[in-house]
């Protein structure tokens, strides 16, 4: 059997090289197939990086009246984080709240004349809520209604003024269609470039098991079975896919790292080399996966063929 499976190799590797130009060719064609591939796990990322920061701006804020306690507001928080749809959530003091408030109006004396003359604090604590997904807002501020109808059927003052959900819902039931429709192209973009990727590399080395016909009428003549047959055009197809996935590797290291060099601006914060770089075993396996699974079974699939014919 180690003699079989050695003189399989050695026949794969003088198939490979012999047939330098069709191997080329072969290698050329996964070669491109690869770069899809990997362009896409690429545009996949920066894809879910700039829906990340978008969702990182969508929030669901809590006002509460001005008579509510610390202590009830941190209850409500506690509460809140407990939440598995929670992500986090950040308490924002009456303190706090006017003074984020005059920053912000800094340039408009009118209202800050407004706010002075007062002499007391109208604004009340406010609690900023992130949900792990957009989706689960939805809970959250049905939650957040549930609580404030809680504390009024025990007889409590509402210290609950406004949930702001009514006001985001367009944004973020528009963020998650989003979200859904990218993963779902995506995921079908990459099965059609793969398809049409396995038809092709199948036709390329289906040429070279064709230019090989002589050779094999002769080793079915002399008794050699099916496997031993198939076995150095899969290695073949095999080693095709691993030039090309080695191809690859170095290929986008060297495109990541000037792309992000020269044109990293572009990319609003996303740092394409560090992420290639930081997944890179995960691309390894996928492009090594690919490659071999592309090139041995499309060699196994044209040869099969080839001698039930």
């Amino acid at each position: 059997m180690f003699l079989t499976t050695r003189r399989i190799l050695k026949s794969g590797l003088q198939n490979f090289f012999r047939n330098g130009f069709i191997s080329l060719s072969s290698v050329l064609v996964m070669t491109v197939t690869l770069f899809i591939i990997t362009s896409i796990l690429l545009l996949g990322g920066f894809l879910n990086y700039s829906l990340n920061q978008v969702k990182n701006k969508v929030d669901v804020n809590v006002y509460f009246v001005t008579t509510a306690t610390e202590t009830d507001i941190l209850s409500v928080k506690k509460s809140l984080e407990s939440l598995p749809e929670v992500s986090s959530v950040e308490y924002i003091s009456r303190d706090q709240a006017l003074i984020n408030f005059k920053e912000k109006h800094k340039g408009d004396s009118l209202t800050l004349q407004a706010i002075e003359e007062l002499g007391d604090n109208p604004l009340g604590a406010t609690l900023n809520i992130k949900a792990k997904d957009p989706s689960q807002y939805a809970s959250i501020a049905k939650f957040l209604d549930d609580a404030n109808g809680e504390i009024l059927s025990q007889g409590s003052l509402k210290i609950i003024d406004k949930v702001n959900y009514a006001q985001n819902k367009i944004v973020i039931d528009r963020l998650t269609a989003i979200i859904n429709s990218a993963n779902i192209i995506g995921l079908w973009f990459a099965f059609i470039f793969i398809f049409i990727s396995m038809i092709v590399t199948f036709n390329t080395i289906k040429l070279t098991i064709f230019m090989a016909k002589d050779e094999i009428s002769v080793m079915r003549l002399v008794g050699a079975s099916n496997s031993y047959v198939k076995g150095p055009f899969v290695i073949s197809g095999l080693l095709c896919g691993i030039i090309s996935a080695v191809i690859i590797l170095v290929m986008f290291a060297l495109i990541t790292f000037f792309v992000n060099y020269y044109y990293g601006s572009y990319f609003i914060g996303f740092n394409l080399f560090e992420y290639y770089i930081t997944n890179f075993l995960k691309i390894f396996m996928v492009l090594f996966g690919s490659g071999i699974i592309l090139g041995a079974l499309s060699s196994y699939l044209a040869v099969r063929k080839y001698l039930r014919n």
